[in-house]
């Protein structure tokens, strides 16, 4: 493994993101947190179960959306906060977003919304997530403190999932990776990116990467936001295969080109973190590994992930960010 003083910071200063060092004798790129989960699926009076949330570096803390099926089997978001990433504060009832202007008003019926991921991007945070519209679509909002919440237009027509917002604009340009899909639990699924000049109209579409083999081999799907290094937009990304007891979702990376991010540079063939924990294993939906944000300190960095277990609850693991990078380089199969 490359020293920790190898990386070189390209991203902010995060010193306080919820740590814990890699044990003696483990040599796993990505380890999880011995006090897993971090989120249990009761969490909140109305919820059956927490889990696939999104977090993000506010104020002298952390805020995050997060999915909170209710007890009626609603998929549905709430807005939390957390003073240390690991002790979470999240609202009993879900998010109510107010219409940017009329006309989103007119696509605002409830149907569900689920598997959020939030972006800082230029003045705001901005939230992506599975948007119940005659099936499902990519919904896109934004808040400015986790507390007043307005939804936009769509980003697309049904069916689409996993919309997930670059960090920053790109030739000009909003970028944005997504999933086309079908009306019910995908059995197929590969990652295309979409450009826009004002967060409303998304075009020019273009294929990223497809479903490939093994733990991949189903389907894929865009994780948290992506991470700019010297080498590329770091992607980590989830994969699925169909085993003779159904679909199983592990997580693994991929380095897009800086400039063209639809080129993929690199891809890791093998995966770095399967469901192999019980509260992975156990639950609502069993062999579920699910990332949906991951924050970096570009001191150290150290890398926090968090991540869906069996759709049931919040889960942390860590990496160093140059570590996953030279995995991915090393490990590549496009």
């Amino acid at each position: 493994m490359p020293s920790k003083t190898d990386f070189q910071p390209v991203i902010p200063s995060l010193p306080n993101i919820p740590w814990e060092e890699r044990l003696a004798g483990n040599r796993d790129v990505i380890w999880r947190f011995s006090q897993n989960p971090i989120i249990n699926h009761d969490h909140v009076p109305s919820s059956n179960s927490i889990f696939n949330s999104a977090i993000a570096p506010f104020g002298d803390g952390y805020a995050g959306v997060f999915r909170c099926d209710s007890k009626t089997r609603q998929m549905q978001l709430h807005s939390g906060r957390s003073r240390d990433g690991i002790n979470w504060d999240i609202k009993n009832e879900r998010i109510q977003f107010i219409p940017e202007d009329k006309r989103v008003g007119e696509i605002m019926a409830f149907e569900h919304a689920y598997d959020p991921r939030v972006c800082w991007l230029e003045d705001r945070y901005y939230v992506t997530w599975c948007n119940g519209y005659h099936g499902p679509t990519v919904g896109v909002g934004y808040t400015t403190d986790f507390e007043t919440y307005y939804q936009m237009e769509n980003a697309y027509l049904p069916f689409n999932r996993n919309g997930v917002l670059f960090p920053r604009r790109i030739n000009g340009k909003y970028v944005m990776l997504n999933r086309p899909s079908d009306n019910g639990h995908t059995p197929f699924g590969d990652i295309y990116l979409s450009e826009s000049p004002d967060m409303v109209h998304w075009g020019r579409h273009r294929f990223v990467m497809g479903a490939s083999q093994g733990w991949q081999s189903t389907k894929i799907g865009a994780g948290p936001i992506p991470i700019e290094t010297d080498e590329g937009w770091l992607l980590v990304y989830h994969g699925v295969l169909t085993s003779c007891n159904g679909f199983v979702y592990s997580f693994g990376a991929a380095l897009l080109d800086l400039d063209e991010p639809w080129k993929a540079l690199y891809r890791s063939e093998p995966y770095l973190l399967a469901p192999q924990a019980p509260y992975e294993r156990t639950g609502d939906v069993p062999n579920v590994a699910f990332p949906c944000a991951a924050l970096v300190d570009g001191e150290t960095g150290r890398m926090t992930i968090y991540y869906g277990g069996a759709d049931t609850v919040v889960c942390l693991a860590f990496a160093y960010l140059q570590e996953v990078v030279d995995f991915v380089k090393s490990n590549s199969k496009l």
